[in-house]
């Protein structure tokens, strides 16, 4: 009964964040994401949050499989967190388990649609697996919603020199 209050108000809470991040200038913008990264990052439980931890330093310090664990663990014990999936998902392409990432990133963005380092990283999935059309989709939805995320601008501009004379 308590979390339907909390959780109401997370949500709320993200939709205003969601809402200035499309008014926002690009510096501005890059804050607001990085808020909306943070909120997303809060899985309400002190042990879920340390296996999100434990699964995020494995990444960065290369140690794929240790992540794939960890994560594995967190989805296991908490199949409604969408961060669980996208890391894992995450961990999942530096393992070239591209299948399985993409899995992944669907449920990931199920739970959580407008995730946009998800859709970029399912954008990247695609580039590597030689579907730029799909993959241009998938940056162009990024910046439908963070008209401002890293360099999603150049990447399509690219893609779409690339798709020159396709249907875009």
């Amino acid at each position: 009964m308590f979390s339907i209050p909390c959780a109401a108000a997370d949500q709320a809470r993200l939709d205003r964040l969601y809402a200035q991040l499309l008014q926002a200038e690009e510096a501005e913008a890059v804050k607001i994401g990085k808020e909306i990264t943070l909120e997303l990052s809060r899985s309400g439980s002190s042990a879920m949050d340390l296996l999100l931890k434990r699964g995020r330093d494995a990444l960065e310090a290369g140690e794929t499989e240790a992540a794939i664990e960890h994560l594995t663990a967190l989805t296991d014990h908490a199949p409604e967190f969408a961060e669980g999936w996208h890391l894992r998902a995450v961990a999942y392409r530096q393992a070239d388990l591209f299948g399985q990432a993409i899995s992944d990133l669907e449920r990931a963005l199920a739970l959580r649609p407008r995730n946009f380092e998800a859709i970029y990283g399912l954008g990247v999935i695609l580039e590597e697996l030689d579907r730029p059309q799909m993959a241009y989709e998938a940056y162009s939805r990024v910046l439908e919603i963070h008209p401002h995320f890293e360099d999603t601008s150049e990447v399509l501009d690219r893609l779409g020199q690339s798709l020159e004379g396709e249907d875009l």
